[in-house]
């Protein structure tokens, strides 16, 4: 509840000194503009996810990597879609590799595991004492 209020506070404050520096009209086609480019984003979400497999396949990210961004990209393209410039400057982050991993390992506590050793598995490490 209070991620809630803070979440309105800070929307609203950003809100109202961008919409007064830029004007109505303005605020008006902004919040068009992005709802526009969310629904396309949700609309090419597949591509991205295409891009994200790739690269797990390359080992360049691992299976948690994959989840996190793939749903960070559809959590940004929500967020656009959302009226509000707060809501609209977090799609846009998200939308960017960097700040998503960034965001999952800071704010989720997402830490890279090391590699598991193939093969040591099944393995149980016994010590026989003898009397």
């Amino acid at each position: 509840m209070i991620y809630f209020l803070l979440y309105l506070f800070i929307e609203t404050f950003v809100s109202v000194e961008i919409a007064s520096a830029i004007g109505p009209f303005w605020t008006f086609v902004e919040i068009i503009f992005s709802a526009i480019v969310g629904f396309y984003m949700l609309m090419n979400f597949q591509y991205k996810t295409n891009e994200y497999i790739m690269a797990m396949a390359k080992r360049e990210i691992s299976i948690e990597e994959f989840e996190s961004l793939s749903l960070y990209t559809l959590l940004g393209a929500i967020l656009l879609i959302i009226p509000g410039f707060f809501t609209d400057i977090l799609g846009v982050l998200l939308q960017f590799n960097a700040f998503a991993k960034l965001f999952a390992r800071k704010i989720l506590n997402l830490k890279k595991r090391p590699p598991k050793n193939r093969g040591d598995d099944d393995v149980i490490d016994v010590e026989i004492i003898e009397r």
